[in-house]
């Protein structure tokens, strides 16, 4: 039971990670100004939860290698981290 619960905590942080650079990569090479500014105007317009669902599609990869490489319990983990992230989105899309 022990390994298994490992196996998840890896997907999960493994998500997180692909998750912190899809965020990182929209920051630095999709946004024009520089980070501070971008993140100010994120907040202003209130685009939060938009900005960190782009920033969760490297995920996508990261499940499609998981279960190419038969590792389902860190699929399962990436599957967990995307819907809490779903989730927070719809939150702070709707409050």
């Amino acid at each position: 039971m022990g390994h298994i619960k490992k196996e998840i905590a890896i997907g999960i942080l493994v998500s997180l990670l692909a998750t912190a650079c899809g965020f990182f990569v929209y920051i630095q090479y999709i946004s024009q100004s520089d980070i501070s500014e971008t993140l100010s105007k994120i907040k202003e317009g209130g685009m939060l939860g938009s900005v960190i669902a782009l920033s969760a599609i490297p995920n996508l990869f990261v499940f499609w290698v998981f279960l190419k490489k038969k590792q389902d319990y860190r699929a399962r983990g990436v599957l967990i981290t995307t819907i809490a992230v779903a989730l927070l989105t719809a939150i702070l899309k709707f409050f």
